[in-house]
């Protein structure tokens, strides 16, 4: 099941107080970025978010999950609470790296 444009505008508008949010589908799922950072991965309308040392201790009673098949194992975010969604997500915004840049082909 893909996820939904509800439920990312949803997303979105829970996190925006994070920085500028911008979302992008990308095989019938979406990935949200931060500041141009990929934070959340929204997988059948579940927000995912990489499990990091820098949020462990506010994600200890948060579910996990895996986004997709070979996925690493990621905290379930509950974007219900915007409070702390923002703070997850400025969190990670501030530690996680940008995207690397995709060399084009001539």
């Amino acid at each position: 099941m893909a996820c939904s444009l509800d439920f990312i505008e949803f997303v979105s508008s829970q996190i925006a107080a994070a920085g500028t949010v911008r979302c992008r589908k990308m095989f019938g799922e979406y990935m949200v970025y931060v500041d141009e950072k990929p934070v959340i991965i929204v997988c059948d309308n579940i927000p995912y978010v990489k499990e990091h040392e820098a949020i462990k201790s506010m994600m200890l009673s948060a579910e996990r999950g895996f986004p997709y098949e070979g996925a690493k194992e990621h905290y379930v975010l509950d974007v219900s609470r915007s409070d702390f969604a923002v703070k997850v997500v400025k969190i990670l915004a501030e530690v996680l790296p940008y995207p690397k840049s995709r060399k084009k082909n001539k």
